[in-house]
């Protein structure tokens, strides 16, 4: 049976008021290529004035931590790299812990070739003992080639994230979810492992980066399937807005039933100081 479809832009249940962590997703949440979704900018300073903190979550593992405070920077919010979470992080965070000695054949930009680098990771083309695919937007036809040999080979094949498209100010572009579709078609396999969004994976590396407790930390996102399924999935609260990829009607259709929805980040913004009283949640 379907759960209920929440109101839009409403919070009668009063959840965000024990909210204490704001997750919050990047592209088509936050921001659409370098422009500023509408409130963005009002909702993060309402947050820290609540006496709350905030991360960006993101699926995007075409950039590195240090790329993104950059981006920020040049749209006039001044964070520093502990504010950014990748799913190109949490792939590091679980080579690290499973896969400690490997040699990594990376299907990834320079920028996150030379974060896993900077990890400690052994980045090896040709004789690899892992395979890891992300949003390689420095693809060719050369790369595409390799990369299936190597999982036709057999070897341990993982993935930063599953989006299939990136939103950006002119629509959609192929995100890693395409990139698996066109490996699966010649290789004849999808990923063993899928690191970011909805996956637990990127949740538990979440955890590692702040201190709050599950249910108290709001997973803000555009994507039914990533963003409201890794809210839903693993003890968080899911808040959905309509900035960016899903529509209402995929909404009605779905199996995925976030807890809030919202028109956009700023339609959050009146709600964000309920139930706070000297800093603290009540």
């Amino acid at each position: 049976m379907q759960a209920q479809i929440p109101g839009i832009d409403a919070d009668t249940e009063g959840i965000l008021s024990q909210v204490e962590c704001f997750a919050l997703d990047m592209d088509g949440t936050i921001y659409l290529g370098e422009r500023w979704i509408d409130g963005a900018r009002e909702f993060l300073a309402r947050i820290e004035e609540s006496g709350r903190d905030y991360v960006f979550l993101t699926n995007n593992s075409s950039k590195n931590a240090a790329v993104y405070v950059e981006k920020l920077g040049r749209m006039g919010l001044a964070v520093g790299e502990e504010k950014i979470v990748t799913s190109g992080q949490a792939t590091i965070y679980y080579l690290k812990k499973h896969f400690p000695e490997a040699r990594v054949f990376l299907l990834g930009n320079p920028l996150l070739q030379e974060e896993f680098g900077q990890a400690g990771i052994t980045l090896e083309e040709d004789h690899p003992d892992v395979v890891v695919t992300a949003f390689d937007t420095s693809l060719d036809y050369a790369k595409m080639c390799r990369v299936c040999d190597h999982v036709r080979a057999g070897l341990p094949y993982i993935a930063t994230h599953p989006d299939y498209n990136c939103p950006t100010e002119d629509g959609f572009i192929p995100d890693a979810g395409a990139i698996h579709a066109f490996i699966h078609a010649s290789a004849f396999r999808y990923p063993d492992r899928v690191i970011g969004k909805p996956n637990e994976d990127i949740i538990e590396y979440l955890t590692t980066r702040v201190n709050t407790k599950r249910e108290r930390i709001a997973m803000v996102g555009d994507r039914l399937y990533t963003d409201i399924a890794a809210g839903r999935n693993h003890g968080l609260k899911s808040v959905l807005v309509l900035s960016g990829e899903a529509t209402m009607e995929e909404v009605e259709a779905s199996e995925i039933m976030p807890h809030l929805i919202f028109h956009s980040v700023r339609e959050m913004i009146p709600f964000i100081d309920a139930g706070r009283r000297g800093g603290r949640v009540e």
